[in-house]
């Protein structure tokens, strides 16, 4: 319904206008009062009410911005089409001048109105276009792409920001001696040097690596981060179900590719040293997630003792239940030092000899194994050391279950 308020406002308009204003604009000054939908509808509600001639001048408010998007539309599709993208979802930004943004502004102020920015509508309407255009959706959370216009120069300048890929799995590593992630030499930090035979590398390869490379080659991504729940020791293997991780890749131009196939490329790529199972498609969120998603965890070690025990002294063990842990001394060089306290949950043995036990253990996150065993000078107590008061050394471990 048109009132007196309306056409109150609708000469004020014209009048700092002189007229000279588009139809987004228009409509955009009665949002808050005239139904859509859409800015241009409002206009044209307003164009037959009040019997308005449409202004062939270029727009006073957006500098003929909102009339020249589909031409906007062009520049971006070509940036998009030099790229070679693959995308779903994008979103829309820009940068408008100064000028142009504190005109508005006063106009509203002058109303005594308030409605939509004329930076949000930009970008709207041009998300519009690209949506018809690239058969996409608009995804203001995790899109795709974001394509980011600058409107600041004679022309449009347009840069497309390609958002990461995530993938998410579980992986087991059969073999030791391998990290889980790239690990820089200490010497040359990653520049190679004789000491890495100029590999830049500490080790080999590692599990971030040969899941990565297969993905790298299929996505086109320009990099990769490696996220694990957790991390196991180079010496130690991860069995059972594999421990969950959140492989990104960063700049993909490439989107659609089969999990499966990828999958059995990696682990064919591999060559036993590990294998991937359950890949999906994830988002951004779970790489932090995962972190935190470890309650538990079961592990088999294969202990050796300094002095025989008598097979009813390690009825002694299921004593074991608090932790008190001191940061172990061979990670002190990268760990806070601090005391965590840590749960035994459950604690299982089989006698190999009289000096090798095998222990099948189940505890908290977070409590180091290895430790937990030889007690580590005193730094964690109780011990398996302590209890069955004989020096005591973990020689083999391995993960069955990352809970």
């Amino acid at each position: 319904m048109i009132d007196m308020k309306t056409e109150k406002r609708l000469e004020k308009l014209l009048d700092i206008t002189g007229e000279s204003i588009c139809l987004n604009c228009l409509g955009r000054k009665f949002s808050d009062i005239i139904p859509g939908p859409g800015n241009r509808k409002r206009a044209e509600t307003l164009i037959k009410t009040f019997k308005l001639k449409k202004s062939s001048n270029k727009c006073k408010i957006c500098k003929g911005i909102l009339e020249d998007l589909e031409k906007t539309a062009d520049y971006v599709e070509e940036k998009i089409k030099k790229l070679n993208l693959e995308f779903s979802t994008l979103l829309v930004g820009s940068r408008l001048p100064e000028e142009l943004l504190s005109t508005d502004e006063n106009i509203n102020n002058h109303l005594n109105i308030e409605v939509e920015s004329i930076k949000k509508e930009i970008n709207r309407e041009l998300g519009k276009i690209l949506k018809e255009r690239f058969n996409c959706k608009v995804d203001f959370k995790n899109p795709d792409i974001i394509v980011k216009v600058d409107f600041r120069t004679l022309e449009p300048q347009v840069w497309v920001q390609i958002n990461p890929l995530f993938i998410e799995g579980r992986y087991k590593k059969l073999i030791r001696g391998i990290p889980q992630t790239k690990w820089p030499c200490r010497k040359c930090k990653g520049q190679g040097c004789p000491r890495c035979n100029f590999t830049g590398k500490m080790y080999p390869t590692s599990v971030e690596e040969l899941v990565a490379e297969p993905v790298l080659k299929a996505t086109q991504g320009s990099g990769s981060k490696f996220h694990g729940a957790g991390r196991e020791d180079i010496d130690v293997r991860m069995l059972g179900k594999g421990r969950p991780f959140v492989l990104e890749i960063k700049e993909p131009k490439k989107r659609k590719i089969n999990l499966k196939e990828i999958a059995d490329e990696i682990n064919k790529f591999a060559k036993g040293k590990i294998e991937v199972l359950n890949l999906k498609f994830s988002t951004r969120n779970r790489k932090v997630e995962i972190k935190t998603s470890s309650p538990y965890k079961i592990y088999r070690a294969k202990v050796k003792l300094k002095d025989e025990i008598e097979p009813s002294a390690l009825e002694k063990l299921k004593s074991l239940n608090l932790i008190k842990q001191r940061t172990p001394k061979r990670v002190s060089h990268r760990r806070a030092d601090k005391i965590r306290k840590r749960k035994v949950i459950d604690i299982k043995w089989n006698i190999i000899d009289s000096k090798t036990l095998e222990l099948i253990l189940k505890t908290e996150g977070g409590l180091y194994i290895k430790e937990l065993i030889s007690g580590d000078d005193g730094r964690t107590k109780p011990s398996i050391s302590e209890i069955l008061n004989t020096p005591a050394e973990c020689i083999e471990l391995d993960v069955l279950e990352v809970g």
